[in-house]
């Protein structure tokens, strides 16, 4: 049988999410991201509390909170925290211009492919522990030295990813470019970049776990400032706390950092289907 006209408008038509369900939404999720992590900290207090850890071998969360609090007071931890912060600032600005710069050279010229790309891929094959003797000979153990590893560290992802975001660009839309008669200049701007910057990011994001890589190593040189050399020198004197303490500054740095490049992606990404709100329920 089929279902006359008056029935057809009788059915009731499917909701639209309302700004304020979608808001409830997002809260949820993000309430739901840091369940896990509450969770371990909570079962590690219990057990640290109940003996079954040892404060040597690992100290409580409100023992590595009471650590914090004393050198925050004392001073010696904004110290730190602001050296390791500006060597990661400065590197990763230095590194990623040039890591983008080479990433366009590269992307639209096979000639600049034939050129660089090969060395660059030679000198990123090479370990960091590798090059530290000679950042060294180089660079002695100023801050140059470590701002050098960390712009190093930080180049090649953004590059890489630059490289593969203007290739990958859809060739109907360039096709449709010349059609529509845009200049060169403006299909780079309009077309090109725009097409490539979700890749670019995914550069960034990666770039950003690199650089804090780099930076633990760079802080192995003989310096007197910064989060690794507070967790070297805490390491002399068998201090846990104290080590524990800057692993979990470098995860949390790690998370903000991670949060400020999605905050980008969403910012810069709104006109992509797949990184607007509706996309992420």
């Amino acid at each position: 049988m089929t279902m006359d006209l008056t029935d057809r408008r009788a059915l009731p038509e499917p909701s639209a999410p309302t700004p304020s369900r979608a808001v409830n939404r997002e809260r949820q999720l993000l309430a739901l991201s840091w369940i896990a992590p509450l969770g371990i900290l909570l079962v590690w207090e219990a057990a640290s509390r109940a003996g079954l850890i040892s404060a040597q071998v690992l100290p409580a969360p409100s023992a590595v909170a009471r650590t914090s609090w004393e050198l925050i007071v004392s001073g010696e931890l904004p110290k730190h925290l602001g050296a390791s912060l500006a060597r990661a600032v400065i590197g990763f600005a230095i590194g990623g211009s040039i890591g983008f710069l080479l990433g366009i050279f590269v992307g639209f010229s096979r000639v600049a492919e034939a050129l660089l790309d090969r060395s660059i891929q030679m000198i990123r094959a090479i370990p960091f522990l590798a090059l530290l003797p000679l950042v060294i000979v180089w660079f002695g153990v100023d801050e140059s030295g470590k701002i050098f590893l960390v712009s190093l560290a930080v180049l090649f992802p953004i590059y890489i990813n630059t490289v593969l975001g203007i290739r990958q660009v859809d060739p109907k839309l360039l096709e449709l470019a010349r059609v529509t008669g845009l200049t060169r200049l403006e299909t780079v701007r309009r077309i090109i970049l725009p097409g490539a910057m979700p890749s670019i990011l995914t550069g960034v994001r990666y770039s950003l776990a690199t650089a804090w890589l780099a930076l633990v190593i760079a802080e192995t040189i003989a310096t007197t400032r910064g989060i690794g050399f507070l967790a070297m020198d805490a390491r002399e004197f068998l201090q846990t706390n104290v080590i524990v303490l800057t692993v979990l500054i470098y995860a949390a740095i790690g998370v903000f950092a991670d949060s400020l490049a999605r905050y980008l992606e969403r910012r810069l990404l709104e006109w992509h289907p797949n990184y607007t709100k509706e996309a992420r329920k």
